[in-house]
């Protein structure tokens, strides 16, 4: 059964453009960048490039990329923006490079993605370098187990429901339509400890600029988290 992205990558390419959306644009892209800054990283890793924004981005650091997408529609766009970059199909759960191959894995916005999480995190684990980083960019899990509502009185608010249930649901916008998985923080918190890595930084980072409505909504429930995590040294 299709996930959705094959369908939609034409939509998700005219949506991205080379800014990224509202949440890319205003909300994840600066604290992202940020954890790079200074920080001497040489080698990255991409898990879930996509059309290959994010990539392009870490290049301004100095820092050589590698992208990883199984949708080949974006990957083609990828090397059409970046032709010197290296963009592979594959997916997370087998990544198909050697042990301890980067010094910075990035999962940004992918995490929902990913129908096996107990494969991909090891995976992403196994090709990270002893003190190397993993830095991530998610979805909050109590935003993929919610939505917006009115209540009787017709008061907007945001209601959790099956938290603990692991699912994937059908997300749609501006002619997307693919896969999200949603699993509660536990199930996170706990393949990433499982590996053995240190939580660094954590962050539920708020919008700076954009549509006020926009950062009206973000400011009531946060809608996405930042962790960075390090594998040990030793």
């Amino acid at each position: 059964m299709s996930n959705g992205w094959d369908e939609s990558a034409a939509a998700w390419i005219a949506d991205m453009g080379e800014a990224g959306d509202f949440g890319r644009a205003c909300v994840l892209d600066a604290p992202m960048l940020a954890r790079l800054e200074g920080r001497g990283f040489r080698q990255a890793l991409d898990v879930g490039c996509g059309e290959g924004r994010f990539c392009r981005r870490m290049q301004e650091f100095g820092i050589t990329t590698t992208g990883l997408d199984p949708t080949d529609a974006l990957l083609r766009r990828a090397r059409a923006r970046d032709p010197d970059g290296t963009y592979l199909p594959g997916r997370a759960e087998a990544l198909p490079f050697a042990d301890r191959a980067f010094d910075l894995v990035v999962s940004y916005l992918t995490l929902i993605d990913i129908p096996d999480i107990r494969a991909a995190i090891p995976e992403m684990a196994r090709v990270l370098r002893p003190g190397g980083t993993l830095l991530i960019a998610n979805l909050t899990s109590f935003a993929t187990a919610g939505g917006w509502a009115a209540d009787g009185d017709g008061t907007r608010g945001f209601r959790i429901d099956d938290y603990l249930e692991e699912r994937a649901e059908w997300a749609e916008w501006h002619g997307i339509r693919v896969h999200n998985w949603h699993r509660p923080l536990s199930l996170y918190m706990g393949l990433l400890l499982g590996q053995g890595l240190a939580l660094r930084h954590f962050d539920e980072p708020v919008p700076q600029g954009g549509d006020p409505a926009k950062v009206a909504r973000y400011r009531r429930v946060p809608w996405f988290h930042i962790m960075e995590w390090e594998k040990p040294a030793a």
